[in-house]
């Protein structure tokens, strides 16, 4: 293996002239780029904290000897965001998604001797750069890249109500008309009808009025870590709704915003030691689109314990179940095992990170967000790529984690656009159902369940639909209360292994089994926009299940049960998106 890691060449690219310019070509003129240090953040560099965009790296390598009868790749451990990547001036491959690790084969590329590598990122929002280590290897399986040091290791041991959660983001402005604790509070019974037993409130705290963004501001530009916002209600209304979810099986976490806060927290005024600030001892905001906000600097142990103290108060004081940790990445994992510590002294919590970093999952967290799942179902269903993209995304995923972690999957949430209008109608539902149904953690976004299509601004007053009574609003609220109600009562679905089925169409149809114990459990779809027919393998998994030629079954969309011949149950016919779970006894 030869490791490149180390000193690099690196230029910024905000007029995207470097392909245009031939960036990547050998013996370019870079006598004017910077050296830095690989891997990293480029956030970290000299005068970069707030750059999104385009940027260039450039290393030169020696290979001593190349051994023709092997194959060579080079392997990435991650880059936030995008990449294209040549070697000696020749294209080798893109990728797309920082969460992954990933690698090309480079055998007809790689020269004995002096090589160039140019990897040109895309970043499009927070952190930037080639962040993990970058290496040529030989190989002669995939296992052997893919295998990253916490693949040994396992992650931490969550309650068995995470594990069984399926969690309902609930924007309190948006939730309601009057956008307060109280409306969520009548609405608990319905939630607990739906199937969902935990509900993650997106902030709740006063929000700032200084640089503020829009008319109402937004809820991660956070005024008073102690405080409740006004327009939600009091302290009282929001113990009274924790009560009442706790009474219903419902747990409650909230979101919690500290790697930043807003511009007129008292903390400003009070200990601006606590905060980043630039060459003029000037405080910044975390990067040039989060102008409402300023960063804070977790090298002060002092901020430190204030926070600490902070998160043990809510839930001492309110009795919530944990928190969704706003940018978890941004915030050094140290703390954040520190934090777990003291929390788990009080009572068993949910902590969701919005990261998805392996290393969050030995001490920390719960929960990563899988953005590598969405990004996979994006491709897929919107772009016509073949359904073993998701298949690659999860042995990624698998070799990537420790054994045991827990994701989190979503096709929507505040941060994406809305599933209808972004998959389609009959995409949003095939994707939540793919969602549902593999290995994790599942999320559904307030309106979510009536096929929403309202985009809920972050920083105005815009309400989610409730239209029940509407085509779409009956489909789809009929579509998530049998698949919750089904997944709260199936332990395949929420522990079991996932097992590959083949069919006849792989190239359009995603199908796989999840088993644990006696049950068993297929999930079928059609990720195209072509109707099928096609038949399923009679692999060992279906062949343990028939008995007499025959297979007894239940459709939990069809709410049917039934028995078929063998050569009956494995033939389907399935219309462009659509799917298939059904518990074979």
């Amino acid at each position: 293996m030869v490791e490149l890691k180390g000193e690099w060449k690196f230029k910024i690219d905000p007029d995207d002239v470097g392909l245009s310019q031939f960036w990547y070509s050998s013996n370019f003129d870079r006598s004017d780029w910077a050296s830095v240090e690989v891997p990293d953040f480029w956030d970290r560099y000299s005068n970069l904290s707030s750059y999104d965009g385009i940027a260039w790296y450039y290393k030169s390598f020696e290979i001593e000897r190349i051994d023709k009868r092997k194959k060579y790749a080079i392997f990435f451990g991650g880059v936030d965001d995008d990449c294209g990547v040549w070697l000696n001036g020749e294209f080798v491959g893109e990728h797309r998604g920082y969460s992954d690790e990933f690698y090309f084969d480079v055998t007809k590329f790689l020269k004995q001797g002096l090589n160039e590598l140019v990897v040109m990122v895309i970043d499009h929002g927070g952190p930037g750069g080639i962040y993990k280590p970058v290496a040529i290897v030989e190989y002669s399986e995939i296992e052997d890249l893919l295998k990253g040091e916490f693949y040994y290791k396992n992650a931490r041991k969550s309650e068995e109500w995470v594990k069984d959660a399926i969690i309902y983001e609930i924007f309190p402005r948006a939730f309601s008309e009057k956008g307060t604790f109280k409306e969520i509070e009548r609405e608990i019974p319905r939630l607990k009808e739906l199937g969902v037993n935990v509900i993650w409130l997106m902030p709740i705290h006063p929000i700032g009025e200084v640089k503020r963004k829009g008319t109402l501001g937004s809820p991660y530009s956070v005024k008073d870590y102690y405080g409740i916002n006004p327009e939600y209600g009091t302290a009282e209304d929001f113990k009274s709704l924790v009560k009442t979810a706790h009474e219903n099986g419902i747990k409650v976490i909230i979101d919690l915003v500290i790697n930043h806060t807003a511009w007129d927290n008292k903390l400003i005024i009070e200990h601006p030691e606590w905060y980043v600030k630039n060459d003029k001892n000037e405080i910044i905001s975390p990067n040039s689109d989060w102008t409402d906000v300023a960063d804070l600097n977790y090298d002060n142990p002092e901020l430190r314990k204030y926070m600490i103290e902070m998160m043990k108060y809510w839930v001492k004081e309110f009795d919530i179940d944990g928190y969704r940790c706003d940018v978890a990445e941004l915030v050094p994992i140290d703390f954040w095992n520190e934090v777990r510590k003291e929390l788990d002294k009080i009572k068993p919590v949910m902590m969701l990170a919005e990261g998805s970093l392996p290393e969050q999952h030995l001490e920390a967290f719960d929960l990563t967000y899988s953005w590598n799942v969405y990004d996979a179902l994006a491709r897929i269903i919107r772009n016509g790529h073949l359904p073993s993209v998701l298949d690659n995304v999860l042995e990624s995923e698998k070799y990537k984690f420790p054994k045991g972690s827990l994701r989190l999957r979503f096709n929507e949430n505040h941060d994406k656009p809305r599933a209808v209008k972004f998959f389609g109608e009959d995409g949003a539902l095939v994707s939540a159902f793919i969602v549902n149904t593999i290995p994790g953690v599942p999320l559904i976004y307030n309106g979510q369940e009536y096929g929403d299509t309202t985009n809920l601004s972050l920083f105005e007053k815009q309400v989610m639909s409730r239209d029940s009574v509407s085509k779409r609003g009956m489909k789809f609220y009929s579509f998530y209360k049998k698949l919750f109600n089904f997944r709260k009562n199936s332990l395949a679905l929420r522990r079991g292994e996932m097992i590959k089925a083949k069919t006849l169409n792989d190239d359009k149809v995603y199908a796989f089994w999840r088993k644990y114990k006696d049950e068993t459990v297929l999930s079928i779809a059609n990720l195209s926009t072509w109707g099928v027919t096609t038949k399923l393998q009679i692999d060992e998994v279906l062949k343990k299940k028939i008995k007499n030629g025959k297979v007894k079954f239940y459709d939990v969309f069809e709410d049917k049960i039934g028995e078929a011949k063998v050569e009956d149950f494995v033939n389907f016919k399935l219309e462009p998106f659509t799917f298939k779970l059904i518990s074979v006894f």
